[in-house]
């Protein structure tokens, strides 16, 4: 196996480092399956890709939330970015986990099995009223429109149909950042950093189990009094003036 493992990485044609990652992963899954330890191969250690989340600015999500054509794909963008929701809690959303009078939004046993209550805004919550005065839902916020007899169906948004609604009004409103469900949560959680919410706060909003999960947003927020200034913008104001 270490053999096999070696020749992945040394071969002229190298497949990618998602290939190789897998292919750990399955050799893992065989020896849980069989059950023996991870040190019976000694499988190496896969080094988790230190990426920092992209965020839509708040231009770019107005321009979403103008451009949708439903008014349900307006109030499912407003959820995910408003509530900073997963893709799996705006479809777990029932019309009893809505609190208009006390502008909460209550999220039910989500990951961790853990409940969680989150602001709702006054403009999401005008929206949310209009429609469901207009589909009038019975149980879930975000119904399905499969056959409710039909294999898996609970009457609930399929995730796909969640995904396929926010690329498709990202790519409506001409955003040329690759826009998922996800991207909605890491901009609401950088945007409270940037106005100043405090990172426990944060954390208790997302629903993270553990403040690290939080901490990243740190390196993509920037406060307004902390915003670094481009050279070039003191150039065009000094030779603007014919200063050299």
């Amino acid at each position: 196996m270490k053999d096999y493992l070696y020749e992945l990485q040394r071969r002229s044609k190298t497949p990618s480092q998602t290939y190789f990652k897998h292919t750990v992963y399955g050799l893992r899954f065989l020896l849980k399956t069989e059950g023996l330890p991870y040190e019976h191969l000694h499988l190496p250690a896969i080094k988790k890709d230190k990426k920092l989340p992209v965020i839509l600015s708040r231009e770019e999500l107005w321009q979403m939330l103008q451009k949708a054509v439903l008014l349900k794909h307006k109030i499912l963008i407003g959820l995910l970015y408003g509530c900073g929701l997963r893709c799996m809690e705006v479809r777990n959303l029932r019309l009893r986990d809505l609190d208009f009078d006390r502008k909460l939004l209550h999220i039910v046993q989500s990951k961790g099995n853990k409940d969680r209550y989150v602001p709702l805004s006054a403009h999401l919550i005008r929206g949310i009223k209009k429609y469901i005065s207009i589909e009038h839902p019975k149980n879930y916020l975000f119904e399905g429109s499969g056959n409710p007899e039909g294999k898996g169906f609970d009457g609930r948004y399929s995730q796909r149909g969640v995904q396929w609604a926010v690329k498709a009004v990202a790519k409506q409103a001409g955003i040329l950042k690759e826009v998922h469900t996800h991207m909605m949560r890491h901009s609401y959680a950088t945007h409270l950093l940037e106005d100043g919410v405090n990172i426990i706060a944060v954390q208790k909003l997302l629903g993270h189990a553990n403040i690290e999960n939080t901490m990243v947003y740190l390196h993509v927020c920037t406060p307004p009094d902390q915003l670094p200034v481009s050279p070039l913008d003191k150039v065009f104001a000094l030779c603007s003036r014919g200063v050299k």
